[in-house]
């Protein structure tokens, strides 16, 4: 007699995989959760691939590690040896999914840089706000960085009550003084413009990316006046990387104090790249603790 499975059994098999696939590489007590963006907003169609979110409910409570990933990058792939560092230090952690092709340094170059020296400027304020009319994108308002942040906190207050969203949120909107915004390459980058215009509570640039005004010129906006304290920075690179003499110039640029620059040189494995090593290497958890500090 042959056993055919219920589709109560299939749907439960095909669950317990899909957990234990979400729960992959982080401990077995953390709250790890998949959310698709287009759940948290309906008008969202593009880079529809899920949110990562991770957090230990038997700790206490402390402010929320924000990252974003660099161009190309899965936020489901996202570094999670560098997350559950974050979550040891008492941070909640969120891995934002969004438009991250293309990538300003594929748009912002050439001609265009040439007959526009604020490219670099307009391009992340329409990828992170969605409030100017910069056309070489094609990024909807509802598929800005913020936009999906804020609808996610919303969404994470209404189904997930034991994580406590809401101490995230201020009258609808990110509350950025509970808030470490960070990020890997295109995603440091936008991490340093957010706290460029927002109070944040501190602002971890990883490899943070190369703007120009007109090469060999970096871009106008790493000289702007910064809404968060210079002392709240904190930057890095690989020494290998090909263009970290320009991410360092950013740093500097910024106006990171000198001994919150980490220029990373541990050997980098066969096969892998130095601009993303910062991230993924288990040899920086010191460093990463020194970068988070305490979350709670």
């Amino acid at each position: 007699m042959k056993f055919y499975p219920t589709l109560s059994i299939v749907f439960l098999l095909f669950y317990n995989l899909a957990f234990t696939q979400a729960k992959k590489g982080f401990p077995e007590e953390y709250t790890v959760l998949n959310i698709e963006p287009s759940k948290t907003d309906s008008r969202i169609k593009e880079a529809n691939s899920s949110h990562l979110v991770a957090y230990n409910p038997n700790t206490k409570q402390g402010k929320l590690f924000f990252f974003m990933p660099g161009t190309g990058g899965i936020a489901l792939k996202g570094p999670r040896k560098l997350f559950s560092t974050a979550i040891n230090q008492g941070y909640h952690v969120i891995n934002i999914s969004y438009i991250n092709q293309p990538a300003v340094a594929q748009i912002c170059k050439g001609k265009i840089l040439e007959e526009n020296s604020n490219c670099t400027e307009e391009f992340r304020t329409k990828r992170i706000y969605g409030n100017n009319a910069f056309s070489l994108i094609n990024d909807k308002p509802q598929d800005a960085i913020v936009n999906r942040l804020t609808k996610l906190l919303i969404y994470l207050t209404e189904h997930d009550k034991k994580g406590n969203w809401s101490i995230y949120l201020e009258n609808g909107t990110p509350k950025w003084s509970k808030i470490v915004v960070s990020g890997q390459s295109q995603g440091g980058g936008m991490a340093a413009f957010i706290a460029k215009q927002h109070l944040v509570n501190r602002v971890i640039d990883f490899s943070g990316g190369w703007d120009y005004s007109a090469k060999p010129k970096i871009a106008k906006w790493y000289y702007s006046t910064s809404v968060t304290p210079l002392n709240r920075w904190y930057g890095t690179y690989h020494t290998t990387e090909p263009l970290a003499n320009i991410i360092k110039e950013s740093y500097d640029a910024m106006g990171i104090p000198e001994n919150h620059i980490y220029a990373f040189d541990l050997p980098v494995p066969e096969g892998k790249k130095g601009h993303s090593n910062g991230v993924r290497n288990i040899g920086y958890t010191k460093e990463w603790i020194e970068l988070l500090g305490k979350g709670n």
